[in-house]
């Protein structure tokens, strides 16, 4: 594991031939090299490796097995000097029985056998014709090539301090896997050996299967399964292979090649003890029992300088293929959690302040989509623009056609004079452009909502979303405060994409083009004056640092609990093309800064529903003091200038 907390792990499919041992000990070998080669610390093979998996009958024979045995050691003794850990499988004798093996080995010694617990008796297939279930067989030794080692179904294996499990093929689809109690016992990456045919429509079920069992265990799940070689009498092997960590496929190989594969990733040790630590639901079930933990040293790999691991650059973003799907459905959160409240106050009023920006135009598409849904009058929407000192003829006459073409009720505030007024009052000079000058009027713009809420009986929506909130980027009691929040837990890099998804669901073209257009308008409060082509001089990501970063800070300090040097680290890596580490840096200090001072308008946050991935609400996903100091994770950037 390196200094950022990666496991590099390994996925081998080699060339088999049937029944010849020496053949396939040469292949293993090889591509173990290969894998030390690429800095893998864990290595594994196909169920049945050393002699292939489809050798009938013949796995009853004394010169296969001794062959085997003696295939094994070669492995073993040739491979002694790799900085690696190794995973094979083999049949194995115990007693008067023949066990289909998993078998653990470095630096020239067999660490532990893990014998298959689960024997599958489906016709094409004839295990249970040779061998016998380990189910329950633990606290034993095996005698393997003159070594007497550990033989059991609960063996745990902790190699420099990241601990792993193995299981074989059919346990992986039984309805209690042995993986889950690896699980529970400690393990955090969990291997499977395996040799299943290929038939149609198996393959997408089984990529399922792993990734489904890495959520469950909240595990690095790496799974390898016999290729070509394999005799093909009755069955096809594909050669695949799939390494997943906690819900995500990292690497998968191709099927039916007729080359040798090895896939490669680093695993994220640290976020996967995160992910165990912050769910309850798994500290509730972590075993009580005593399992047979196998402790082992092995020297730092070969290499540790490549990344084997994409970083996604927008964390928040859904893969292309599921992005219409998590569209939809977060509209449909915005707009379900709204009309009960609606409902609940006995109201058909909705107030909603529309700049002409990202965020009101967001919550204003989800407030029609609450009202199409409930079948009420669209024109007891009240959308309400007011031009201040900053507002800019781009925004402002995107704000009212939008509100026209959507057929709402709009009205006209302006709140120049009022802010006149107000600065008089209370004894302060126009001409300073202070925090007063600014959040005066995102104060005053609340007032006239709040006060046209109780005029109407409506209900005023907030449009702020979860990276405004992160930074505090809000007046508190102005654009922080409304009676219900519909784009709270939405990040600035969604919203971008909501909206411009929504601009290809539009009801007419130029509903089309003002949302592309909202999109392509620099983000901004607009509460300082335009300068003098009139355009937004108060752009937002120049004050505050770029939102794609902030965004990425965020995620990985709130999902992936990473420290800041781990932030820092995975910044430089996602966004090397983009930005270079100084300026990362910058920003990420003012990440903290604000993240940690601006906690008090997340404490006094509006209601609102939990669309995305994360929210901050006080009753959510985040607890936070709001006096809590950031001065540790500020001294740790410090030390990395």
């Amino acid at each position: 594991m390196n200094q950022y907390g990666f496991l590099k792990v390994a996925a081998a499919v080699p060339h088999v031939e049937v029944a010849d041992c020496d053949f396939n000990a040469s292949r293993i070998i090889a591509l173990m090299e290969q894998a030390a080669q690429r800095g893998a610390e864990i290595v594994a093979f196909p169920e049945l490796s050393l002699t292939a998996y489809t050798c009938g009958d013949l796995m009853l024979q004394p010169t296969l097995l001794n062959a085997a045995e003696e295939a094994l050691v070669e492995v073993i003794r040739k491979t002694r000097k790799l900085p690696l850990v190794g995973i094979v499988g083999a049949p194995l004798r115990h007693g008067s029985a023949i066990y289909n093996c998993a078998i653990v080995f470095s630096q020239g010694k067999i660490l532990g056998v893990v014998p298959k617990s689960y024997i599958p008796d489906y016709s094409e297939f004839y295990e249970n014709r040779v061998f016998t279930s380990g189910a329950g067989i633990t606290d034993e030794e095996i005698e393997v090539g003159g070594q007497s080692c550990d033989f059991g179904v609960d063996l745990t294996f902790d190699v420099n301090g990241v601990e792993f499990g193995v299981e074989i093929c059919e346990d992986l689809w039984v309805a209690q896997q042995p993986s889950s109690q690896l699980a529970l016992d400690g393990a955090k990456v969990l291997f499977n050996l395996s040799a299943s045919p290929e038939a149609v429509g198996k393959h997408a079920y089984l990529r399922q299967l792993v990734v489904q069992q890495s959520a469950r265990t909240l595990s690095a799940y790496v799974y390898t399964s016999a290729g070509f070689g394999e005799s093909s009498s009755d069955l096809v092997f594909a050669g695949k292979a799939f390494i997943a960590e906690s819900g995500t496929l990292m690497a998968e190989t191709d099927r039916f090649s007729l080359d040798e594969k090895l896939i490669v990733a680093d695993v994220d040790i640290e976020l996967l003890e995160f992910q165990r630590q912050r769910n309850t639901s798994f500290r509730i079930n972590e075993s009580g029992t005593e399992n047979t933990v196998i402790e082992m040293e092995i020297p730092d790999p070969m290499q540790t300088d490549r990344l084997d691991r994409v970083i996604n650059p927008q964390p928040f973003l859904p893969d292309e293929t599921e992005a219409e799907g998590y569209f939809e459905d977060m509209f449909e959160i915005q707009s379900h959690g709204l009309a009960k409240r609606m409902q609940h106050i006995h109201s058909k009023c909705a107030i909603i302040g529309i700049s002409g920006g990202l965020d009101s135009t967001l919550a204003l598409l989800g407030v029609v989509h609450t009202f199409n849904k409930l079948g009420w009058d669209r024109k007891g929407i009240i959308g309400v623009t007011m031009p201040g000192f900053g507002t800019t003829d781009r925004t402002y006459q995107n704000a009212v056609e939008l509100m026209q073409l959507l057929g709402i009720t709009s009205l006209e505030i302006p709140i120049r004079k009022a802010c006149e007024q107000h600065f008089l009052d209370i004894d302060v000079d126009p001409t300073d452009r202070s925090a007063v000058y600014e959040n005066a009027q995102a104060r005053e713009r609340t007032q006239i909502l709040m006060d046209l809420a109780n005029k109407y009986n409506g209900l005023v929506i907030g449009t702020g979303d979860l990276s405004e909130l992160a930074l505090g980027w809000a007046t508190y009691n102005g654009d922080q405060m409304s009676m219900y929040s519909i784009n709270g837990s939405i990040p600035k890099t969604i919203v971008r994409k909501l909206v411009s998804w929504a601009a290809t669901k539009a009801e007419n073209k130029r509903i089309a083009e003002i949302l592309h257009d909202v999109v392509a308008t620099p983000v901004s409060p607009e509460l300082l004056p335009a300068n003098d082509q009139g355009k937004i001089a108060q752009k937002t990501e120049d004050l505050v640092g770029p939102y794609e970063l902030h965004d990425f800070f965020l995620y990985h300090f709130i999902n992936s609990g990473y420290s800041p040097t781990k932030i820092l680290y995975m910044a430089e890596c996602a966004f090397r093309d983009t930005y270079d580490r100084e300026t990362i840096l910058k920003w990420l200090k003012v990440f903290f800064r604000r993240f940690f001072s601006q906690q008090f308008k997340r404490s006094a946050m509006p209601d609102g529903p939990k669309v995305g991935q994360m929210s901050l609400s006080p009753r959510g996903d985040w607890r936070m003091p709001s006096d809590a100091s950031s001065r540790m994770w500020l001294k740790e950037l410090e030390n990395l200038s």
